[in-house]
């Protein structure tokens, strides 16, 4: 028996993937290393863990622990089995109010538990900037410090105790020890003991004692994870008097997982910060004025003091969801220092903010001090914790790698530091990223390398080389945060001398003797420039597809864009709609990141001439439910929606198209046929014994319920209309695009539309145009999209203005002219592509700029009152803003809307009808959506503009949602005691 198949037989309750896609998705993580694993396992108990360490004993292979997989230094990639932790080891365990600690499974996340622990007015201190995804084992493995470490420290710092498995498989717990307890310690028989007593031979000796505290950086720099902590196991009780009690957790965190395999962390909890919170963002025409500001920042004892380089700040304007959040920024500056006040009063604040801002100007330091409260704060914050990701955007195979990005220096030593860190990028002519933890002495510093270039991957070494001397000479850490991993692990020799880098291997080997736990991390790391994510001195595959991929200089770049930071990893709490179906089922290969890494493996590394001809390529995309919000959300904006779609045009090319795909794509023209015998069409829909089996074996599944066909068709009606439109239309002309969804199933909704633009002074026509061909883009058939895209391009390109828009009311559809039609038709049409698309609106936009121009008027609505609830469509929340829809519902004087936090539906067009994603589709709307309307009383009315996402409601609570122009038309018609029309 091999290997994997010896590997496929541990009996675990958990899971095992020893197939190809499975270790495709786990060979990278967020770091620029590629290693692809035997196996991944996803264990359920404890025992199952004990299983997988023997078995790596036995079998002389190793254990990879992976939370969110959201490392930098490469920790959780390498050739053993992975072993992933985030999907059963997510329980908080015990609160304990009295001493203000937590116990928790490594797989908890940050954000959830200070959610749980809010109530209780307390929280955990260190906060990543991944807080909405990282994970509590992750925290502990690299000694996450993150924002806030200048207030709260490092997790090492607030760790009591960790609960774990030895590498023999037996479990203990480490925790505070008194010299009496450690003395028993000492005597204690198997692996923990021999821990124990050689860990004392190690601190005892005088020459070891010498050698880590001259290797060990300056006491006045808080973030330190080079190597082990022997440094700070030293200055405890046994070893040196009058010190802190001995506690092995110290030594645990930062670790990263080489030494035991954590089971629970007990942590030590805050009060609270005060509720007042403002944040001063210092722009500045230098980063060396940031520099010496910064210093000035920290003389008013601020919570955090973070930078932003010009570099993040101009990525911020070309992702969707960032250019909401930088409003803060004036003009262009080379720098900005977030600094943030956490007092009592507001006034505290404005007091603190306004010495300091006095104190800088005296310098002649910054020029644009803005003070900001509130949710305001929240967006600043939001925008640096994308500084990473959004790195991704820049073009080409040159962006600022992770390499230097963890460096930590005393403050007072970083203006130097940094002028020396210049001198070395200039000898090199390169540039670099300056970011993040400035008032801890911690900069993110990303030089700009190509990593599939041969000199630049020298390069990638002998720069690390030569700052690891630069941080030896001003006494620092070369790892503050992040931790070393194969990244830095190379040189920590001469960091900390051969000596002290003896006494880690030593430690290693206490307490992982057969060395199955992480190994080549730390220590015996191999060649820090070797295993890259790239192959080296290999052309980018170029291959031909549909869509226009030029701005990302072809699809394998396009893919190439996630760095693996894991934003779609985040929980449904949180808000936003990445990735739906990750967070129905927390399994990683339905991650945006998995999809993107594995599209990016095939075209690299498959032999095949059509490099998408790969039932993994279809088993990783099938879960994604083109939602946009990958567009938006990731910081890099990897479209999967845009990939996913181009892949499969090329994937039916090899495998033809399946009958269900080519029904749902062609569903228009169905409908149409269908529209002939329409009594009958309708009467079958509504009978059972009739449709269910014709849905079961198209594939759908027959809890659903398939759409009626409308009574009358919207295009046919709008003659009838236009014959009761006179000249009196003091607004001017617009066009209406009669999509497909309301033409054929909700042409009531459309004749709403035609007759409260009359009421409301505008005249409307419907121009001559075709389906938006959203239903093709979905479903892959994308050649069939570009056709019909160029045919409305051209059919309306020369009609439509800023003055007489286009526009829409289904989201999916009047954005497809938005989105996708500027990189779908020909070079010829693309500049009138991009025309059309400015002008192509949502009807809740147009009626925000009417609005706001003075054209439509609040005295023309009811005064009525009126509650309503809205759901926002994902691809408008994606490509445009539900802010429209929110001002239009609240128009009325006395209407009253607020927005359901919800991300996707859970429907997305046909994919909550196949029967095979009936159930994910399902648990999608019960995260947020579904539980919202339930709790909703009979006097609110639930709104959702998406057909889909109304069908979506009704089927998972039983309640029935309108589409928002429904709303405001009832509510014109109120005012003038018009009736309302009725519709089956």
């Amino acid at each position: 028996m091999n290997i994997l198949e010896k590997i496929q037989n541990i009996p675990i309750e958990g899971n095992i993937y020893t197939d190809k896609l499975h270790t495709t998705i786990y060979a990278t993580d967020a770091s620029e290393y590629r290693e692809k694993p035997l196996a991944v396992a996803v264990p359920k108990t404890v025992e199952d863990i004990r299983k997988l360490i023997l078995f790596a004993r036995h079998n002389h292979t190793s254990l990879i622990p992976r939370a969110a997989g959201t490392s930098l230094s490469g920790q959780v990639v390498g050739s053993g089995i992975v072993v992933d932790i985030s999907k059963h080891f997510n329980n908080i365990i015990e609160l304990n109010i009295s001493s203000k600690t937590v116990r928790v499974q490594p797989g908890v996340n940050l954000d959830e538990l200070n959610a749980y622990l809010k109530p209780h007015h307390l929280f955990f201190g260190p906060e990543t900037s991944t807080a909405n995804r990282c994970l509590m084992g992750g925290m502990l493995g690299n000694n996450a410090c993150g924002l806030h470490s200048l207030a709260y420290g490092s997790t090492r710092d607030h760790t009591q105790s960790v609960k774990v498995l030895l590498s023999d498989g037996s479990e203990t717990e480490f925790g505070e020890l008194t010299q009496s307890e450690f003395s028993v310690k000492l005597k204690q028989h198997g692996l923990e003991g021999e821990i124990y007593r050689q860990t004392a031979n190690i601190l005892s000796a005088k020459a070891n004692q010498m050698a880590i505290r001259k290797s060990a950086p300056k006491a006045s720099i808080p973030r330190r994870n080079t190597g082990y902590a022997l440094d700070l196991l030293l200055n405890t009780a046994p070893f040196t008097e009058g010190a802190p009690v001995f506690n092995f957790a110290k030594l645990l965190a930062g670790s990263e997982g080489t030494l035991a395999f954590t089971t629970e962390i007990e942590l030590k909890l805050l009060p609270l910060p005060p509720k007042e919170v403002g944040i001063s963002v210092a722009h500045f025409n230098t980063l060396e004025e940031a520099l010496q500001a910064n210093l000035i920042a920290l003389q008013f004892k601020p919570q955090a003091v973070e930078l932003m380089d010009d570099i993040i700040l101009n990525c911020t304007k070309n992702n969707i969801e960032q250019r909401k959040n930088r409003f803060f920024v004036k003009g262009e500056p080379a720098a900005i220092l977030i600094i943030e006040f956490a007092r009592d009063t507001q006034e505290e604040i404005l007091k603190l903010a306004s010495e300091m801002e006095k104190a800088m100007r005296k310098k002649g330091y910054g020029y644009h001090f803005p003070l900001l409260y509130g949710n305001d704060t929240k967006k600043v914050w939001t925008v640096r914790k994308a500084g990473l990701g959004l790195l991704s955007n820049i073009p080409g195979d040159a962006y600022p790698v992770s390499l230097i990005e963890d460096t930590a220096v005393d403050v007072h030593d970083l203006p130097a530091y940094i002028a020396d860190f210049k001198q070395i990028l200039f000898k090199h002519k390169l540039s670099s990223v300056f970011h993040a933890h400035i008032g801890t002495g911690e900069l993110h510093l990303r030089p700009m390398l190509n990593l599939k270039n041969t000199e630049h991957v020298k390069l990638f070494r002998q720069l690390l080389h030569e700052v690891a001397l630069l941080v030896k000479k001003y006494k620092g850490s070369l790892s503050g945060e992040h931790g070393d991993g194969r990244l830095r692990g190379e040189f920590i020799p001469l960091m900390v001398g051969q000596q002290v880098y003896a006494l880690f291997k030593e430690v290693k080997a206490i307490w992982d003797p057969n060395h199955i736990m992480n190994p080549n991390k730390i220590v015996d790391t191999p060649a820090m420039n070797s295993s890259l994510r790239y192959k080296v001195g290999e052309p980018v595959r170029e291959v031909k597809t549909v869509f226009d991929f030029s701005k990302t200089e072809g699809i394998q770049r396009a893919a190439e864009k996630c760095n693996g930071s894991g934003d779609c990893r985040k929980s449904h709490l949180w808000g936003g709609t990445l990735c739906p179906s990750y967070q129905a089922t927390r399994n990683e290969r339905n991650t945006t990141r998995a999809r993107a890494n594995t599209l990016r493996e095939f075209i690299t590394r498959s032999p095949k001439n059509n490099p998408f001809d790969h039932k993994e390529l279809y088993e990783v995309m099938d879960l994604c439910l083109s939602c946009k919000a990958c567009k938006s959300e990731c910081p890099s904006g990897v479209d999967i929606a845009k990939l996913k779609a181009e892949f499969l045009q090329h994937y039916y090319d090899a495998n033809g198209v399946p009958f269900r795909s080519w029904l749902i794509a062609n569903i228009s023209t169905v409908n149409v046929l269908a529209l002939w015998v329409k009594p009958i069409t309708n009467w079958v829909f509504k009978t059972d014994w009739l449709i269910k089996p014709i849905m079961r074996a198209i594939g759908f599944s027959d809890k659903r319920k398939i759409p009626l066909l409308s009574n009358s068709i919207y295009r046919n009606q709008i003659h009838k209309w236009a014959k009761k439109q006179n000249s009196e239309y003091p607004n001017g002309l617009v066009y209406i695009f009669n999509d497909e969804f309301t033409n054929h199933h909700d042409s009531h909704i459309g004749i709403y539309t035609i007759r409260l633009l009359n009421a409301l002074g505008y005249k409307v026509t419907i121009p001559n145009h075709t389906e938006s061909g959203r239903t093709y883009l979905s479903k892959g058939l994308v050649r069939h999209a570009k056709k019909l895209a160029e045919k409305n391009v051209s059919l309306l390109a020369d009609l439509i203005t800023e003055k007489t828009p286009l526009i829409g009311i289904e989201p999916s559809a009047i954005l497809t002219f938005r989105d996708e039609y500027p990189e779908l038709v020909g070079k010829p049409l693309q500049q009138k592509a991009q025309k059309l698309a400015k002008n192509a609106l949502l009807f809740d936009e147009f009626f925000e700029r009417e609005a706001k121009a003075g054209r439509i008027k609040p005295t023309q609505f009811t005064n009525a009152q009126h509650t309503i609830k809205l759901h926002g469509h994902c691809q408008q929340k994606a490509i445009a803003s539900t802010s429209p829809t929110l001002f239009m519902l609240g128009f009325p004087k006395n209407y009253v809307v607020s927005e359901i936090p919800s991300g996707c539906c859970g429907m997305a067009g046909s994919f909550g009808y196949e029967a095979e994603h009936y159930e994910v589709s399902i648990k999608i709307g019960e995260l947020v959506l579904f539980p919202a309307v339930r709790k909703t009383t009979n006097s609110t009315q639930i709104s959702a503009p998406g057909t889909s996402c109304r069908h979506q409601i009704t089927d998972g609570t039983g309640k029935n949602a309108v589409h928002p122009v429904e709303i405001i038309f009832n509510a014109i018609s109120r005012k003038q005691n018009k009736p309302l029309i009725t519709h089956n």
